[in-house]
């Protein structure tokens, strides 16, 4: 059978954790993806559930998370800032991101 060569990009930590936890298998990086490619297609699907916790959003969660904010403003004091005031602190941030 022809090999074909496949790229990943992950993050460091993550691939140390996940090279740790093949050896335990007694595998490499590679057997596991291709255990995993081999399930995905035998099963034809992902073999195992990928959700997203479903949040109800009310009026009343949403007054107390804005309160919530407002007194954590308050707590450091930055509550009075002005919009202008928030706008150059955003664009500082953003700045000091790209350098």
């Amino acid at each position: 059978m022809a090999q074909a060569t496949f790229s990943v990009r992950m993050d460091e930590v993550l691939k140390k954790q996940f090279d740790g936890l093949c050896q335990e298998f007694g595998m490499n990086a590679s057997t596991a993806i291709n255990v995993f490619a081999r399930a995905v297609v035998r099963q034809r699907r992902i073999p195992f559930e990928i959700s997203s916790p479903e949040t109800k959003i009310t009026r009343e969660g949403a007054m107390q998370a804005f309160m919530a904010l407002r007194a954590q403003a308050q707590n450091n004091g930055v509550a009075d800032m002005s919009l202008d005031d928030i706008n150059k602190e955003i664009s500082l941030v953003r700045m000091e991101a790209e350098s």
